[in-house]
């Protein structure tokens, strides 16, 4: 008697589930495809065969697998949600959601159509019907934590941060250990401005899943943001770890241990970098990377290739919001917006604040949108007082870009730029007709949507124009405006108006001797200018270097280093933070200000100028590395422009030796304020005027951006 043959369990159709589960995709595909011979009709068997061959890359054969899926059970959900996911992978967004709703009404209200009608919506930027997706296929599948997730994701996306947060919080009800939980989290915690708890939910989920180097990517940047810098660039390391191709994870660790002055394995973690760049790995922002020896060329490859990573990334919503723009009437006055977050006690608000005040009666309507929240100090109270303000904190971007359009602005200027704080994001939605590049990121934004950047002849010549996408309008005064209004000083030729003047032990600076100093970020002083400063101590007697106080132990590190180039560490004097106005009264004790390349100092050094202090700068290659030329070039001691490193340590020997030259110095200085251009606040705002009315009139005529010198 002939015994009966059984199939092995090792060949059915729940062994290739198991195997698809366990990634086994080779073993899966050689199994799909015997199976199928033997059930030519089965459309599941025809699906997961799709399933294993697209894991395996081999998408040809996989759609087709998948099309012989759908024609075997038109009705089939599972295949039906495949196919719309091939479609959206494939860019054919309209397609995907078309096919969707056409399985949603023969089948309608099922929860695994709907997700995936959702996911389709929200890629092509239909928030608001993204979230009613996900909501009706919760009534289906009320237990589901990856639903409740998505209606957050919409949620967060409609700047309703409120539900956002509630969503979270009953998906990690369902699923406490699931680390996209922990991360959707983080990103709620972060858009309402709680940084170190949104730093603690990254780090939940890397707990969960220390595989995934999202996590502790996104750990660092709020760890960064929060102030706990040296715990950043652990995370930042893990990252890379973990992805040792992540651009994101590579350039914030170098800029973390740039401003760290943490130099162990720099130099191969910049070369990394820069080989990352030149290869346009996406990801790496160009501010951090203008800390970097590049050049011009390469600084440009590095912001085009972000920014082309953002133009994919918003172009659904662009394409969703599709904001005209109406012809400005000729006789219009030119309504003029710019984005900051620094509409307060910071850089950005003091540069502009002058500015802005002798602004006032010439038929400019300013328009101010803050991106953090107003801390109703004395420059938020002056920005008030002369153009409107506009409160855009947490709006995210499609809800500002709408706000912005609203106002009807024809002129944006972005202040930030790929700085802290970017909204680069909101000017590739392009909510007004012309927008503009300037000031705090000294670089070009290499986007297609920024028309201009406002500079000078000197800080950018001719031989760099190449290198910027943008058209040029230079000013013909350096492109820093300065606040040099005496009743908001504290320091009026030399004498302290509003506080006593510190003595140098006040200052905890020798009480002889000079003293060099450079209030530039930590991130500027790197290995080689380091070591120039260290050469100048050695040769001049006596003196001491003046920094900012770094972040962390970055003074420490400094003073190290000091040892090795046989200086001691105690010539290493460190300023604490302090408010402006005592800054600037400090600055009355600093003999010579050292700049740094290949970044400039830009704030301190107009500060330190416009206190009686000279500065002695060493052009470079790049807009970055010749700030300072412009600011000297423009207050009148081109002497102090030198040419080559050495020049500039010889220069600063010199003048740190000679007490007499550095008293002339100081005494030009203090005599130009009055009737220096660079510190001629209303021939700045007519030249910065000219500049709006030439871009203004030739949008109002059709006209394309051009090329401007004023």
């Amino acid at each position: 008697m002939t015994q009966a043959v059984h199939p092995s369990t090792n060949d059915s159709p729940q062994h290739l589930a198991e195997l698809l589960q366990r990634h086994a995709f080779a073993e899966a595909a050689a199994l799909a495809a015997r199976l199928c011979e033997q059930a030519p009709d089965n459309a599941e068997l025809a699906r997961l065969h799709s399933i294993a061959l697209l894991r395996l890359g081999r998408r040809a054969d996989a759609l087709s697998a998948l099309h012989r899926a759908a024609e075997l059970a038109p009705d089939h959900i599972e295949v039906q949600c495949n196919l719309a996911s091939t479609q959206l992978e494939e860019g054919d967004t309209e397609a995907a959601i078309e096919r969707l709703r056409a399985a949603l009404r023969r089948t309608p209200g099922h929860p695994a159509i709907l997700l995936g009608l959702g996911n389709a919506l929200m890629t092509s930027a239909r928030y608001t019907q993204a979230r009613e997706a996900y909501a009706m296929a919760t009534h289906g599948a009320p237990e589901h934590p990856g639903l409740r997730l998505n209606l957050a994701a919409a949620e967060l996306e409609l700047g309703n941060l409120a539900q956002a947060a509630t969503h979270v919080d009953e998906a990690l009800s369902l699923a406490p250990e699931l680390d996209s939980a922990h991360e959707l989290h983080g990103h709620v915690l972060q858009a309402q401005g709680r940084t170190h708890d949104a730093a603690q939910a990254y780090l939940r989920a890397e707990q969960l899943a220390p595989e995934r180097p999202q996590h502790p990517l996104w750990a660092g940047l709020m760890l960064d943001e929060s102030g706990q810098l040296a715990l950043a660039a652990e995370a930042y390391a893990r990252a890379l770890r973990r992805d040792p191709t992540s651009g994101p994870a590579l350039s914030q660790l170098v800029f973390a241990k740039r401003r760290l002055c943490d130099w162990h394995e720099l130099d191969a973690l910049s070369a990394q970098l820069h080989r990352a760049v030149i290869e346009e790995r996406p990801g790496i922002m160009p501010f951090p990377f203008l800390a970097e020896e590049a050049s011009a060329a390469l600084q440009h490859r590095c912001a085009a290739t972000f920014a082309a990573g953002i133009e994919a990334q918003m172009a659904p919503l662009r394409q969703q919001l599709d904001f005209s723009y109406p012809a400005g009437k000729a006789d219009a006055p030119w309504r003029v917006g710019f984005v900051s977050n620094g509409f307060g006690e910071h850089s950005t608000g003091r540069l502009v604040v002058a500015l802005f005040e002798a602004l006032q009666g010439t038929g400019l309507d300013l328009h101010l949108f803050a991106t953090t929240t107003a801390d109703n100090g004395s420059i938020y109270r002056r920005l008030q007082a002369v153009a409107t303000m506009h409160d855009v904190v947490n709006l995210g971007p499609a809800r500002t870009a709408t706000r912005i359009r609203q106002t009807g602005v024809e002129i944006l200027i972005d202040l930030r730029g790929y700085g802290s704080g970017s909204h680069i994001d909101l000017f590739e939605l392009r909510p007004a007709p012309i927008q503009v590049n300037w000031l705090t990121c000294p670089g070009t934004s290499g986007a297609p949507w920024m028309d201009y950047l406002l500079t000078d002849a000197v800080a950018l010549p001719a031989p760099l124009r190449e290198h910027f996408s943008e058209k040029l309008i230079r000013l013909p005064r350096c492109f820093i405006p300065y606040d040099s209004a005496t009743d908001k000083k504290t320091i009026d030729e030399g004498m302290l108006e509003l506080e006593p003047a510190p003595t140098r032990s006040d200052c905890g600076l020798p009480t002889h001797g000079t003293v060099f100093a450079s209030f530039n970020n930590s991130y500027k002083i790197n290995p080689a200018t380091f070591s120039h400063f260290m050469a100048i101590l050695r040769r001049v007697p006596d003196s001491v270097l003046w920094l900012h106080a770094g972040p962390d132990a970055a003074n420490q590190r400094l003073r190290t280093a000091a040892i090795t180039h046989g200086v001691m560490p105690d010539r290493l004097i460190f300023l604490p933070q302090l408010f402006h106005a005592q800054y600037l009264a400090r600055l009355a004790h600093v003999d010579l200000f050292l700049d740094t390349l290949p970044y400039n100092a830009q704030a301190s050094a107009i500060d330190a100028l416009w206190s009686g202090c000279p500065v002695l700068t060493c052009p470079g290659p790049t807009l970055v590395g010749r700030v300072g030329a412009s600011l000297l070039h423009h207050v009148g001691l081109p002497e102090l422009i030198v040419e080559g490193e050495q020049a500039f340590i010889e220069m600063a020997i010199r003048l740190g030796s000679d007490r007499e030259a550095l008293n002339v110095l100081r005494r030009h200085l203090l005599q130009q304020r009055s009737r220096n251009p660079l510190f001629d606040m209303q021939g700045f705002a007519t030249d910065f005027r000219r500049a709006i009315q030439a871009m203004g009139a030739r949008h109002r005529i059709g006209r394309p951006p051009a090329d401007l010198d004023l």
